[in-house]
């Protein structure tokens, strides 16, 4: 048994058919799960840049007068900007803080490289899954013409 964190390798070619039909369905599984997360990662990185988007739009002289603020992607309320070098940025987990709106900037863009870097993981990972599901695949071909091949000699 291999310890925790270790790989365990298995030569998939010593595997009959049923083992392979497994290895398959397990490796499409893990395929649809890594590209669900991607699909997540995306969406956090459209989020985030919106974020950075908005941080920037706003202008000193809109101090005083009234605007929509928002409070989720499809709600906004009216309210007015009393500072517009102070912005209250969501940090996580129901946290908001005060930040200048160049601290605000730059903690969303540090959001966006850093998913965008786990994205490239994740895709990295994503490609070696497609290439083991296309090796196992293959192989269940071979196998299954050689178990017919065979059941047609006898």
């Amino acid at each position: 048994m291999a310890a925790e964190g270790q790989v365990q390798t298995v030569d998939v070619t010593s595997l009959d058919v049923p083992q392979l039909l497994d290895v398959r369905k397990q490796l499409e599984l893990e395929l649809k799960q890594f590209t669900t997360m991607f699909g997540q990662l995306k969406i956090a990185q459209a989020r985030f840049q919106s974020c950075a988007e908005s941080v920037e739009a706003i202008r000193p002289e809109n101090q005083g007068k009234t605007t929509l603020l928002p409070l989720t992607a499809s709600l906004y309320v009216p309210g007015k900007l009393s500072d517009p070098e102070k912005v209250i940025v969501d940090i996580g987990t129901g946290y908001y803080v005060e930040k200048s709106r160049p601290e605000a900037r730059k903690l969303y863009e540090d959001k966006v490289a850093y998913i965008i870097k786990n994205m490239e993981q994740l895709q990295e990972t994503i490609h070696r899954k497609q290439d083991n599901l296309r090796v196992v695949c293959e192989l269940l071909q071979v196998k299954v013409l050689q178990r017919e091949g065979a059941q047609e000699a006898a």
